[in-house]
């Protein structure tokens, strides 16, 4: 479950400090000291939003999870995170082109707070990650479940655990060292 929370974390970090960089550069209506302290705000504001986003779902769901029965499919670290790229590849392209057109009102303004998101879904995985370790259990969505990437959304009726070491996902959903 975490694996799905941090598979957009990447994509959106990467592009949008590439894409604060772009912004950097260019001088922008409201120049790049007013731009890029903007961004840096909305950085901020955005991370602690994404971060806190649902957590109550999260933990309701946490709290109601049982145990992964065999007839459940549980999907391997890899092709979650490819499925969820692929199934959002054309918006991360497009909140890219946005940030980048972005800079020409305020520089760097628009890749920071892409920047923002990413680094919000990766502190959700961490904390997820550490939920995990406390309940020495990895949580677990049916992949019949799961709509458009959403770990908590409608169709989730509740979590799947199996013990830490199950799967290819470490705690938090980064890979499990070999």
């Amino acid at each position: 479950m975490a694996v799905i929370v941090r598979a957009g974390a990447a994509p959106m970090w990467w592009p949008g400090l590439l894409a604060a960089a772009i912004g950097a550069l260019v001088p922008g209506l409201t120049g790049r000291r007013i731009g890029l302290l903007t961004g840096a705000a909305l950085f901020l504001v955005t991370m602690a939003v994404v971060a806190s986003a649902r957590g109550k779902r999260y933990t309701a769901l946490a709290r109601g999870a049982t145990r992964a029965g065999r007839t459940d499919f549980l999907q391997d670290r890899a092709v979650t995170v490819r499925n969820w790229r692929r199934g959002h590849r054309w918006w991360l392209l497009g909140a890219f082109l946005v940030a980048v057109a972005s800079a020409f009102v305020l520089p760097g303004a628009g890749g920071l707070l892409l920047a923002g998101a990413g680094a919000g879904l990766w502190a959700k995985a961490v904390r997820i990650g550490q939920r995990e370790r406390r309940d020495d259990a990895l949580y677990w969505v049916r992949t019949d479940w799961v709509e458009r990437g959403r770990p908590a959304g409608k169709r989730v009726e509740a979590y799947r655990t199996t013990g830490p070491v199950a799967g290819d996902a470490a705690p938090g959903g980064a890979r499990r060292p070999r």
